[in-house]
This record gives C-alpha cells, sequence and structure tokens, in this order.
C-alpha cells in the first residue's frame, strides 16, 4: 500500500476523529466529499431525486461503517465504493418498478451555445441507456477522472473488468450517440449489435 498524500491523511484523521466521537469530523469529511458523491450519483442514476437519495443512504452508511475502515484504500475511494453500492441499490429496486422518463434538465447557463446542451442532453440519455455496471464504471473513469486501478478499488473487480466495462460502453455509446457525429448519415448499427470486445480477467460485463 502506498503512502497516503496529504490530503488522504486529513480524511484518515478527518474519520478517526469521528470514530473517536468527533461530533463535527464526519460532518466536515462529507463537505469535502460531497459534490464527487452527488456526480457519480446523479451521472448513475440519471434523476437528481434518486441520486440525493442514494447521497443520503451513502452518507449514512458511511456514518455508521465509519469504524469498519482499515485504511488498505484512500478514504475517497471508500466513499465512492460506499455511494456506488447504494446506487446500486436503487438501481436494482428501481428496475422492478415502471420505467421512468428522464427528468426535464435543468436550466442552462446562458453563456452555453444550444449545440453544447443538446449535446449534453443527448450523452446524459446514452448513459442512462447503458447496464448500469457499464455506465458507473464510465462514470468513476471518464467522468470522474479515477484512473482504472481506483475504479477497480471503488468496484470491488478487477482491473481487467474494469477495462472491459469501460471498453463495452464506450462502444455502445459510440452507437447510441453516432447520430451526433452523422447526424444526415445512415442509421447506426442497433446497440446490440455493437462489438463485443473479450474480457481480459474474466470479470462480469
Amino acid at each position: 500500500m502506498t503512502a497516503p498524500d496529504e490530503d488522504d491523511a486529513s480524511d484518515r484523521a478527518l474519520l478517526a476523529a469521528h470514530v473517536a466521537g468527533d461530533p463535527d469530523a464526519f460532518d466536515e469529511l462529507v463537505r469535502r466529499h460531497r459534490s464527487r458523491m452527488w456526480a457519480v450519483a446523479l451521472r448513475t442514476l440519471g434523476d437528481p431525486e434518486e441520486a440525493a437519495d442514494a447521497v443520503q443512504d451513502a452518507c449514512v452508511s458511511a456514518f455508521r461503517a465509519a469504524g469498519s475502515y482499515r485504511g488498505e484504500a484512500r478514504v475517497t475511494t471508500w466513499l465512492h465504493r460506499v455511494v456506488v453500492n447504494a446506487c446500486l441499490d436503487r438501481a436494482r429496486r428501481r428496475a422492478v418498478r415502471p420505467t421512468v422518463p428522464l427528468p426535464d434538465q435543468p436550466p442552462a447557463d446562458p453563456r452555453d451555445r444550444l449545440a453544447e446542451r443538446e449535446t449534453g442532453i443527448e450523452v446524459e440519455k446514452g448513459l442512462a441507456a447503458l447496464p448500469v455496471e457499464q455506465r458507473i464504471a464510465l462514470v468513476l473513469v471518464d467522468l470522474q477522472g479515477l484512473s482504472v486501478a481506483e475504479a477497480a478499488a471503488v468496484l470491488d473487480v478487477p482491473e481487467g473488468t474494469v477495462k472491459s466495462r469501460c471498453s463495452r460502453g464506450r462502444a455502445r455509446l459510440a452507437v447510441l450517440l453516432g447520430h451526433l457525429r452523422n447526424p444526415n448519415g445512415s442509421a447506426p448499427v442497433p446497440p446490440g449489435d455493437a462489438p463485443r470486445e473479450p474480457d481480459p480477467e474474466g470479470g462480469q460485463p
């Protein structure tokens, strides 16, 4: 295990203080990381209300499980894992309910161009159409900037599985968003016919 950097050392100190009974330490830890937790939840679930509930669930879980943190991973990795698990729980429960349409997008910054807003909406729809495992891998690696190793630690899967899920997710997105690059061209191949790449670690798709 590599030595923690300064930020992680500070996070670990806050977590330890919380376990020791400091009433303010956990709130400070959440304040530091809530925006990233929220971004992961929103991109994964595609629904602001569901994302808010998932972050709340994750905070409660992290608060209760702080004593089980053993320091094998960075605190940020541990928190990502907790919020991803909360999102997966909600996604599984939502899968047995009727499909809910994507929510209206929030008002865009007036400085944004119309084309950029429309592209962003299409990308959100494309992500929502992916299998949840591929979606989360892409959110962590491509949108949150985690390394493959960090994402693997968050998801508790081999690095090869993360690479495979990202590769397949990107291939599906390329098909789903093909009209953005070629709006007047022929129809793209259906997503089910997109090429499937072998999983080098034999992990799940």
